[in-house]
């Protein structure tokens, strides 16, 4: 397709890196994906040592897939890691290794197999018209707000039975505002001290965290002792029981549900979110896909086949993952030495790896900055390296709950691209900020009418 080029907007790029201090103060403590230099995104290493710590900053496809597949049992989730997640996400799948690792995900893979995945696409249908039947009375509704209410709902009715109490505008909040805290605790996770509530908002974020904790909990224990209805709860209630002694099991089970309700909604909606805010800008695509998705809504509303019959849509869906990856960063730490590109790791180091920088990188994309779907035609995809484009991880720890999150997103971009069409709200600047996940600050605000 031939159209204008367009860039969407990222933050501004100084031309040699600063001091690394300058990343636990301002901006940069707020927001992970501010203060990048140049550099970041021609070099494939990068090692800077960081408050006791030596971190290998990896740029380079080869060395992300020595760490997250070839030698993956070598790098494992670092300490620090562990301690921001401690409080919300306890011992879960996310921070979990070795056998605790192994047994849990053993547990929730069979939830996100092809054809459990393929009953759902009706209540993913479901949960975007819902939320779409909202917008008659508001010509410039939030549709980042808008994704996180329609996937909320989808993780709520198709993992936990439908809980009202995982639906609520509070839970929404609560949510919030723990994600935002994380991105600012990175110094005291260093420091090895408790994440303090030293400002409003790390105290709104201990608030959100106790809120969601408790919350989950009582979710739990009203399903003890036989974990009730057949869906993932249930499953999994059922299955810790007859693994670990009672206690550990209930806290195992809460951190599990905290684990996939927080992962299972928040970073599939920052990607519709992204989508939906690309389009808006590129009204040739928007066009495209719209009609794409009509046709395929023809063939049938909630029916297994949908994503497959959105291939264009599919293509800008990925783009949208490139350009703004939900998750913008994660690290393993080294359990013994390796080397990495010619760099030596010692035992105890952080690998750092960015899809944010890699995804940008000038070494691996024709005009990386760039919005431009067709990267992912067949043809084009076949040439790129496996790890140049991975924003669901790679190797033995992807996602588990990837094909859930591309058959969610595709379904609801499909079924609100079909019947409403997206402007930009004029003088309404949209940018990045990276918290735990990446999203646009202050929401989406988007014009929208029926088509």
């Amino acid at each position: 397709m031939a159209s204008a080029r367009f860039v969407p907007p990222h933050p501004p790029r100084e031309i040699a890196p600063g001091p690394m201090w300058r990343g636990f103060f301002g901006e940069r403590a707020r927001n992970s994906v501010y203060g990048w230099s140049q550099r970041a995104f021609s070099e494939t290493h990068i090692k800077r040592h960081i408050l006791g710590y030596t971190v290998h900053f990896v740029l380079d496809p080869e060395s992300v897939q020595h760490v997250l597949q070839a030698n993956a049992a070598n790098y494992v989730k670092p300490d620090v890691v562990k301690r921001l997640g401690a409080s919300l996400i306890g011992r879960g799948l996310l921070t979990s290794d070795g056998a605790l690792w192994r047994e849990q995900r053993r547990i929730v893979a069979a939830n996100f197999a092809p054809a459990a995945v393929d009953a759902l696409i009706p209540h993913f249908a479901a949960a975007a018209e819902a939320t779409a039947a909202a917008w008659q009375g508001s010509d410039t509704p939030d549709l980042a707000e808008a994704a996180t209410d329609t996937t909320m709902r989808v993780i709520a009715d198709t993992l936990f039975g439908g809980d009202t109490r995982l639906k609520t505008r509070t839970a929404m909040d609560h949510i919030a505002a723990a994600l935002r805290a994380g991105g600012e605790s990175r110094l005291p996770a260093i420091l090895g001290i408790p994440p303090l509530p030293y400002n409003r908002v790390m105290w709104k974020g201990q608030r959100g965290r106790e809120f969601l904790r408790r919350t989950l909990a009582d979710v739990v224990r009203d399903r003890l002792p036989d974990g009730g209805a057949d869906d993932f709860l249930g499953k999994l209630i059922r299955a810790l029981r007859t693994q670990f002694e009672p206690a550990e099991a209930l806290a195992l089970t809460v951190d599990n549900a905290a684990t996939f309700y927080l992962a299972g909604h928040e970073t599939t909606a920052n990607a519709i979110s992204w989508t939906l805010y690309l389009l808006s800008e590129q009204p040739e695509w928007q066009e495209r896909v719209g009609a794409e998705a009509q046709a395929a809504l023809a063939e049938g509303a909630g029916d297994a086949g949908l994503p497959e019959r959105v291939p264009t849509l599919r293509r800008v869906f990925k783009e949208a993952m490139r350009l703004y990856p939900p998750v913008p960063r994660f690290d393993r730490q080294a359990v013994a030495q390796d080397r990495l590109g010619g760099w030596d790791v010692a035992t105890g180091d952080i690998v750092s790896i960015w899809p944010w920088l890699l995804h940008r990188h000038q070494a691996l994309w024709d005009d990386p900055d760039a919005f431009d779907p067709d990267r992912f035609l067949p043809e084009r995809r076949a040439a790129q390296h496996r790890f140049q484009y991975f924003p669901f991880g790679g190797g033995p720890r992807v996602c588990v709950g990837m094909r859930f999150a591309y058959a969610e997103g595709l379904t609801v971009l499909a079924h609100w691209l079909a019947a409403w069409r997206l402007t930009p709200v004029s003088g309404r600047e949209v940018r990045p900020v990276g918290y735990v996940t990446l999203k646009p600050e202050g929401g989406l605000k988007l014009r929208v009418e029926r088509r």
